[in-house]
């Protein structure tokens, strides 16, 4: 079984998830007192400026890169980085590190072809739905048609996103995913990308009708599948 290393804290809920499901695939595929091999390094949220909005964006990226080297000099195999934004850094990283990094939506993108899907919409932060590092990556590497909400319901699904880091939750949140994805749906949407992973805190698949891709989940079972190799 090969070591995962998981860069973590962005945000600690959802590396809290992370760690469980890896763990929990790990147990399902080989049972007994098995579990994973995971080292994981977990940053100080508020020092990443993912959106390079400070002067000091620069040092926020150094300080994943750091992470990630010291994930490999303390014997990961390769690395996970535990949130979609954080992978607009994922090039980067790798270019500091000779242990592999297996990209969130690389996994994401095979689960859906797997599907026979080729048209997906996609919620995340606003970043994520937009920009080249995920969007792009979906329509260019892997050929899918990807589909976003409107710039006001991108607001919206954002806000909610920094509530649920925040530790804030919107009594309506769930509503307004729900109705969010629906129009994804009406768009031609086949189904639809959790771009988060904070958003499976908000709005599951027994909320709505349409398929629904996980993508911390996704990862999990990727970089197990990639661990047992």
């Amino acid at each position: 079984m090969k070591t995962i290393g998981l860069i973590g804290g962005m945000s600690w809920k959802s590396s809290l998830d992370y760690y469980r499901m890896m763990n929990e695939v790990i147990h399902d595929k080989l049972g007994g007192w098995h579990s994973a091999k995971i080292i994981m390094y977990s940053v100080d949220f508020s020092e990443i400026d993912l959106e390079h909005h400070t002067k000091d964006w620069e040092k926020s990226d150094n300080i994943l890169i750091d992470a990630a080297k010291k994930l490999e000099k303390a014997g990961a195999d390769f690395i996970i980085i535990g949130a979609n934004t954080a992978h607009t850094l994922a090039d980067k990283i790798q270019e500091n590190v000779k242990i592999p990094i297996l990209h969130i939506a690389d996994a994401t993108a095979e689960k859906i072809k797997s599907a026979k899907i080729r048209t997906v919409g996609l919620l995340g932060t606003k970043y994520t739905m937009t920009q080249d590092f995920y969007k792009g990556r979906l329509e260019k590497k892997h050929k899918l048609k990807v589909i976003i909400p409107t710039e006001e319901e991108r607001e919206i699904v954002h806000k909610e996103i920094n509530n649920i880091i925040l530790g804030k939750s919107s009594p309506d949140a769930k509503e307004q995913y729900v109705r969010i994805i629906n129009n994804l749906v009406k768009n031609g949407a086949e189904a639809v990308i959790l771009g988060c992973t904070e958003i499976p805190l908000i709005v599951e698949q027994k909320d709505v009708k349409v398929l629904l891709f996980d993508t911390a989940r996704i990862h999990a079972e990727s970089a197990v599948e990639y661990s047992l190799k």
